[in-house]
């Protein structure tokens, strides 16, 4: 069963330095029929004129990842991590039991375009931290293949994440196809980046995202040169 989440269906809210839109409800947008999909809580796909960004603020309990599409992003936390987050690197901040961070277009000239991901973590009160890798590299050598990035354990030198979920990413040239066959009783969510593409027949644009269950085998296809997510993780 897909169930399609429309690009243009999504929550909108927009700044002078700001244009964000919301795949769940967060912050001033709310719709309680999505409310997030399983242990996955927001996919804000964000971007930041140049010079600008989000101020110190704080979070707790849970597991926020960035991933960058277009542009540098500047990480700093109270824990003393200070980075720059660029197209291919993914970066997870473990909020646990607290802690305050800034994000901000490092660029003066050119705006940043990123994805920021929320996944509750298996238990509360976590000892914040951070991690961050490259898989640029491993991505162009994918030959049209997913790429494991982030897993419970690290496996495949992913990065860890404190809950039962596999995040994989793909960059596809056009008329490329990948395939993923589920294990039964897994929840999987399909986030297309960039470009266009098919997911077991049906089209996507960039911004779709896709609830996927019960579904044996997953068949992506593209019509342009597509980048996407795939969230793998345990069903409710």
């Amino acid at each position: 069963m897909l169930n399609i989440r429309r690009a243009r269906d999504r929550g909108h809210s927009s700044l002078r330095w700001l244009d964000s839109r919301h795949t769940f409800s967060f912050a001033e947008y709310y719709d309680p029929r999505h409310m997030g999909y399983g242990m996955l809580r927001v996919i804000n796909e964000d971007r930041v004129v140049p010079g600008a960004g989000f101020g110190t603020h704080s979070h707790a309990d849970m597991e926020i990842l960035s991933w960058v599409l277009h542009g540098a992003l500047e990480h700093k936390d109270s824990i003393g991590t200070g980075s720059i987050i660029r197209p291919g690197e993914l970066q997870r901040m473990t909020a646990g039991t607290g802690i305050a961070h800034s994000e901000f277009n490092s660029s003066q000239r050119d705006p940043v375009h990123f994805l920021q991901i929320w996944i509750l973590p298996e238990r509360r009160g976590l000892a914040p931290g951070y991690e961050q890798k490259s898989f640029g590299e491993r991505l162009d050598r994918a030959n049209n293949e997913l790429t494991l990035i982030a897993s419970r354990d690290g496996h495949d030198e992913s990065i860890t994440i404190h809950q039962d979920a596999n995040l994989y990413a793909a960059r596809l040239g056009a008329g490329a196809s990948v395939e993923h066959r589920p294990v039964l009783g897994r929840q999987l969510w399909m986030q297309l980046a960039r470009g266009a593409a098919t997911l077991n027949g049906e089209d996507l644009q960039a911004g779709d995202g896709v609830a996927i269950e019960q579904e044996a085998l997953l068949q992506i296809a593209t019509k342009d040169e597509a980048e996407i997510l795939l969230f793998d993780m345990r069903g409710d």
